[in-house]
């Protein structure tokens, strides 16, 4: 059997070496450099019914993982239309030739079957020149309100197995959801899927919400608040949207928190007369360390997914720049050196990138660079592209991005870390200051 897709990612030219079984018997391979790829053509037919009034459901299941992958912009979808063969047994062998006259490459067929409100799914995935399957078939169960997740799950183990990165469709981003002209605009604390759907409210729209941020895993979120006219900062718990204040930031404004990831320690901001220091807490006893100590601005801090670093961003060498120190303080060594001011800067969930918003000649960038400030690339370009997160595997950043005037709106936007496959994410409301969970568990 051979891998239908091996994928190397690079931060500046990126090679896609895909090794499949050429129609001829040779391998093809594939080069592509500076973000630019021919999409694989793949097949999704609807899954097959194996119960009575699955057969919508089966339609919508295999709809949502075509979109998954089609999104990231290293697939192309074959229309139905042009299909010579017609799934309609799961079990049975499948007519690698008619898929071949089509040019399709990889083949997902699938099955499902609903009982009551029961919902199972199974699914196989084809390499079609080698004529095998790839990897074990696969079934998921679960209720049907669920189907979507369940569809999520499949596209990811597709995604794995054709790419070799972890997959990242079945998870949630946390976001702030705006309404109103900018000089009224209402906000309010929303979660969804990380392609818009299933938006559900977390807080009401009567205070100013800010910079809402997941914990490593997924079940609570920081945000700040001006609900008593400063700003405090909240802790909310997502499945019963509980919330308390951190008690020992009372009287002060902090803002800017993010999880640590163990959980029990929250690094944030708190800002006294014109300086601004960067503290952490334990969440459970309330213990705080200062970590700066210096009469500048210091902020947006950001832990390495080991916890033992953290990048945030400051003014003192006298523009915005970006630091790196220990997570418990001392000295800072700066990484960025472009032309221009820096900010809001998050590590990567692999550990090998940063990314950042990049304010220069009148224009903001989305970027990202190594750990050790090397290797800066501009992802995005606009009026005001601002507040990057990523992707549970590291590949994809998801942003906010505002338009100009006074009829501006704010709305998500991902990118994926070569600069390419720009897509708005379709929210019922303008949306601002995304963090991207992990995936669900």
């Amino acid at each position: 059997m051979y891998r239908l897709l091996c994928t190397l990612f690079a931060l500046g030219a990126i090679t896609l070496a895909p090794i499949l079984a050429h129609a001829q018997g040779g391998p093809l391979r594939i080069e592509i450099t500076e973000g630019v790829i021919e999409p694989l053509p793949i097949a999704v037919p609807d899954l097959v019914a194996e119960t009575a009034g699955s057969a919508e459901m089966g339609a919508q299941l295999a709809r949502v993982i075509a979109a998954d992958l089609t999104g990231t912009g290293l697939f192309r979808e074959l229309p139905s239309s042009a299909f010579i063969s017609q799934v309609a047994d799961f079990g049975a062998p499948v007519q690698y030739a008619d898929w071949k006259a089509i040019n399709a490459q990889a083949l997902v067929t699938g099955a499902v079957s609903v009982n009551g409100n029961q919902i199972n799914v199974k699914f196989r995935l084809y390499d079609v020149f080698s004529g095998a399957e790839l990897g074990d078939g696969l079934q998921f169960a679960g209720t049907v309100d669920g189907w979507r997740r369940i569809a999520h799950k499949v596209a990811d183990v597709v995604y794995s197995r054709i790419t070799g990165e972890g997959g990242y469709f079945d998870s949630r981003v946390v976001y702030v959801s705006e309404t109103g002209p900018k000089d009224n605009r209402r906000k309010r604390l929303a979660v969804m899927d990380y392609d818009g759907a299933n938006v559900q409210y977390l807080t009401g729209s009567e205070d100013i919400v800010l910079a809402p941020r997941f914990s490593k895993t997924g079940d609570r979120v920081l945000y700040t608040s001006y609900e008593t006219g400063f700003p405090r900062i909240f802790v909310l718990d997502v499945g019963s949207v509980q919330r308390r204040v951190l008690e020992s930031q009372v009287g002060t404004m902090s803002f800017a928190p993010r999880f640590a990831p163990d959980g029990q320690t929250v690094v944030y901001s708190i800002s006294q007369g014109s300086n601004t220091d960067i503290y952490s807490m334990n969440i459970n006893s309330g213990v705080t360390n200062r970590l700066t100590n210096t009469p500048a601005i210091e902020t947006a801090p950001s832990f390495s997914p080991d916890g033992a670093r953290i990048v945030f961003e400051s003014d003192r060498s006298g523009t915005q720049q970006l630091y790196v120190m220990n997570a418990g303080g001392g000295e800072a060594t700066r990484i960025s050196f472009g032309e221009g001011r820096y900010g809001t800067p998050v590590w990567s969930p692999r550990g090998d990138l940063i990314a950042f918003t990049k304010q220069s000649k009148g224009r903001f960038h989305i970027g990202v660079m190594r750990t050790d400030g090397s290797e800066e690339r501009l992802l995005t370009a606009s009026f005001l592209d601002e507040g990057p997160t990523w992707a549970p595997n590291g590949r994809v950043i998801m942003f906010a991005r505002e338009t100009q005037g006074a009829d501006g709106r704010s709305t998500l936007y991902s990118v994926d870390i070569t600069g390419r496959n720009l897509r708005p994410v379709r929210t019922p409301e303008g949306g601002s200051d995304p963090s991207w969970g992990p995936l669900q568990p």
